[in-house]
């Protein structure tokens, strides 16, 4: 439950932590949490305040263009840098510490292009609640010293819906997003090919009219989760469904009745102990 403060405490210490800093690059997606640390970043240091947007096969082209207009919309400045993540074979071996060579990437991309261009700090979206999942990327993180004010401020998801609401974020409930690469099991190679073959998947189940889903990609095999409550419009729109995802490549579809969780390809790491 979001509550309604007027003003949000912790967005009023995150105004302070920025207003501390001199010029900041934000690690920017479109999500909620990135998008509520670059809105205030730029409020409080204007043309000193930068969002770089790491575009990749393992980005959406609809999350790209979301995350464009979304910084349009904010008045933000906005840089796209290319990264080349997937062109790293380790990245390709797809390990439980993918995320790890994933983020070394692009936190390097960004590290280089602040060193650069003399910005003093690099800060990302990370919050209290992005601990709780299995997340090899904040090593990353550590090493190419990016500060994560939302996490150093105690911020729950809650805590920056609420925050983004207030300000006026038009995304401030849009559902949690990852990476392409996290529909794939641990052990199946990453490659472009198959991250396209994904995207295409997913953005034809939201072309159906569903918002928040994930389609775990399993050889032939098309996991689709969706929320509890729209378990029940997956069997209403069978037929469409597997006519969509068999037309992107896969043999078989099939529908996760625990519905849609964070992290669950992690489940295995978790049986295995």
């Amino acid at each position: 439950m979001i509550e309604n403060i007027h003003p949000p405490e912790k967005l009023q210490a995150l105004r302070q932590w920025m207003r501390e800093k001199n010029r900041v690059l934000v690690a920017y997606s479109g999500g909620v949490d990135s998008s509520l640390v670059l809105r205030v970043a730029t409020e409080e240091l204007e043309h000193e305040a930068l969002g770089i947007l790491a575009v990749s096969p393992s980005l959406p082209e609809g999350e790209r263009q979301q995350a464009v207009e979304l910084a349009q919309i904010m008045g933000a400045r906005l840089k796209l840098l290319p990264t080349h993540e997937t062109e790293d074979v380790r990245y390709q071996a797809n390990a439980p510490n993918r995320c790890f060579h994933c983020k070394d990437h692009v936190y390097g991309t960004l590290r280089r292009y602040a060193d650069d261009h003399r910005f003093d700090h690099v800060v990302d979206g990370m919050n209290v609640e992005d601990t709780l999942d299995v997340r090899p990327g904040r090593a990353a993180a550590k090493l190419h010293h990016i500060a994560s004010p939302l996490h150093e401020l105690g911020f729950s998801k809650d805590d920056v819906r609420a925050a983004a609401r207030y300000i006026g974020l038009p995304n401030w409930n849009k559902p949690a997003a990852a990476c392409l690469a996290s529909r794939i099991p641990y052990g199946t190679a990453v490659t472009n090919d198959l991250l396209g073959q994904i995207e295409r998947a997913e953005a034809a189940l939201f072309d159906l009219g569903f918002r928040e889903l994930r389609v775990r990609h399993h050889g032939d095999v098309a996991r689709i989760e969706v929320p509890d409550d729209e378990l029940p419009d997956v069997l209403a729109q069978r037929r469409a469904i597997l006519d969509a995802l068999k037309a992107t490549g896969y043999t078989y579809v099939s529908l996760d009745l625990q519905g849609l969780r964070q992290g669950s390809m992690n489940e295995v790491l978790s049986a295995r102990k």
